[in-house]
């Protein structure tokens, strides 16, 4: 009996230390995640204006780039149900550019998320993907840190190309794809045309709507 009460005190004692040890890890964890909230999202901004401006340089607008920016809603053209942030360019309150956040659903191995920039004009000021888990040495060749396979994409518009070019070779378009991975580019290819129409359908919304709002637009063809 007094061997079966030691053992449940220990036992006792056993579980009690680690409810200690898991209550100061959880406190511990949620005490740098506090620390370092506020540095991660700087430096989280810091890294998306740079992207934006590699897209559409800084020296051609003059409004706060990031704070004029509205979210639009359309599943079919922008790959996701969930809210997309347009950031707008402006030069003396006339249009310059603007960039697109679309997504990329069907990559090879998962969602493939990428900035889109095209000018006021239509054409297009090039892509970056800002994430995706495409197969190192395959797919992740649409990574610009990876190739240059993206820089097809800068000038490109729905008046110099073909909708039926809007593929890859493989598939009789104008695009390259990368060697021993044809879904990636495919996808890409893909998003960045249906994105490309669908600013050149609803441009007048794009870029009028007031700063912060949120609504949803219809796919449409291009007027």
């Amino acid at each position: 009996m007094n061997d079966q009460r030691s053992l449940f005190d220990l036992m006792g004692r056993a579980g009690i230390s680690l409810l200690v040890f898991a209550a100061a890890g959880v406190g511990i964890v949620t005490l740098i995640h506090f620390l370092t909230a506020e540095r991660i999202e700087k430096n989280e901004r810091e890294y998306l204006l740079r992207s934006l401006n590699d897209l559409i340089p800084q020296a051609l607008y003059d409004n706060d780039f990031f704070s004029d920016t509205i979210q639009v809603i359309n599943g079919e053209s922008l790959g996701t149900e969930k809210p997309v942030s347009v950031y707008r360019a402006r030069r003396k309150d006339e249009p310059v550019g603007l960039i697109i956040a679309p997504e990329v659903p069907n990559g090879y191995n998962g969602t493939i998320r990428l900035l889109v920039g095209i000018h006021a004009d239509g054409s297009l000021a090039g892509i970056r993907v800002v994430s995706h888990r495409e197969t190192p040495g395959l797919g992740d060749g649409i990574d610009q840190r990876r190739s240059g396979w993206y820089m097809q994409f800068p000038g490109l518009s729905l008046e110099n190309v073909r909708a039926s070019d809007w593929r890859v070779k493989k598939d009789g378009g104008q695009f390259d794809q990368l060697t021993g991975a044809t879904i990636s580019p495919r996808v890409v290819v893909e998003a960045v045309h249906k994105t490309i129409l669908f600013v050149t359908t609803h441009r007048q919304r794009l870029y009028m709507a007031p700063a912060g709002q949120i609504f949803e637009l219809e796919t449409g063809e291009p007027s």
